[in-house]
């Protein structure tokens, strides 16, 4: 039995792995009788900005976040002697919550595309180099307190208007991909990493 966890799932868990068993984390309180068709294990509330992933370790077979990684604030002050560097925490939770080859799946608006500064909740700008700091060989985000460690599974931009999940894309959709590479309306960037724990 796989398990999957989609971080801002809201009523509908995505599930790009196809997991038997779905889970999802949303800000808000889920109430699962108005989930239709969808086999949910669970809904759980939390901020994760401030709060961590409310499951054990080495739970979860994937962890997907798809429009959510821009939403987590790269450093938050408190006060002068309290800096937390909250989007790097998520990363460790993520890390943390993943069985050992487990994969995380993300989509996000991508640096300098409009769709990174349109929405004024956008507080996290990622660019096509921002996963560098969480994937090897580079590690650079453990000198800020990242613990984790990512193998690069594949990162590419995309339109996500039809290329949202892990498939395989028919002779049509290779031309609209094609058309929108040319046209520069790949706004979002796509990480597929797999947590190494050995």
């Amino acid at each position: 039995m796989s398990t999957h966890l989609d971080l801002g799932s809201g009523y509908k868990p995505k599930n790009p792995y196809s997991a038997t068993r779905l889970y999802g984390i949303d800000i808000e309180k889920i109430n699962k009788s108005k989930i239709n068709n969808v086999s949910i294990a669970e809904i759980k509330q939390a901020n994760l900005t401030f709060s961590n992933i409310p499951f054990k370790s080495n739970f979860f077979d994937s962890v997907s976040a798809y429009d959510f990684l821009e939403h987590i604030p790269r450093v938050i002050n408190s006060n002068q002697s309290n800096t937390r560097y909250a989007f790097i925490e998520l990363m460790n939770e993520i890390y943390r919550v993943l069985k050992h080859g487990g994969k995380f799946y993300a989509v996000t608006p991508v640096y300098p595309h409009p769709s990174s500064f349109v929405d004024p909740t956008h507080v996290n700008f990622i660019t096509d180099k921002t996963h560098h700091y969480f994937t090897e060989p580079s590690l650079g985000a453990s000198m800020y307190g990242f613990n984790g460690r990512f193998k690069i599974i594949r990162i590419k931009k995309i339109r996500p208007k039809y290329l949202y999940e892990p498939h395989r894309l028919n002779f049509k959709q290779k031309l609209r991909k094609l058309n929108d590479k040319l046209k520069g309306l790949e706004s979002h960037i796509l990480w597929e990493l797999e947590a190494i724990k050995v």
